[in-house]
């Protein structure tokens, strides 16, 4: 069993990142968050599925979290975006495109980029919640 999983380590090194593989193998929030102030989903074309949800404190995101079905890139894409939004403003949040987050993750396979994008997808889906709420508040 430990040269199958040294056999697939290797193998894996060859294809992805450091980062890809730390955060997938120890994700971060990898949880629904039932008291969630936005909740967003995304379904990619490779049969994935993300969601992600925010805690917001004023305009700035206090806790985020995700949970996919999704391949070891997807569940990678969603652990480093949820930890990397955490103290970001709604704004800043906003901004992040795909390809940031592919950077963040030192870079992704051409055919696993739209894992990036999938994530981002679902936490913009997650912010619209928190516009709609705040309209409906007032």
């Amino acid at each position: 069993m430990e040269n199958i999983s040294s056999i697939m380590e290797e193998e894996d090194s060859k294809i992805f990142s450091k980062e890809v593989i730390d955060e997938f193998r120890s994700p971060h929030n990898p949880n629904r968050m039932s008291d969630a102030d936005g909740a967003g989903v995304a379904d990619g074309l490779c049969g994935d599925m993300m969601e992600m949800y925010v805690k917001v404190d004023g305009s700035r995101i206090t806790k985020c979290s995700f949970f996919t079905d999704g391949c070891g890139a997807t569940v990678a894409s969603g652990s480093r975006l949820a930890r990397f939004v955490e103290g970001m403003t709604i704004d800043e949040v906003s901004a992040i495109k795909p390809i940031d987050l592919v950077s963040l993750l030192g870079g992704l396979p051409a055919d696993h980029e739209h894992c990036a994008a999938l994530a981002v997808i679902a936490l913009r889906n997650a912010l619209r919640g928190l516009g709609q709420r705040s309209e409906a508040q007032r």
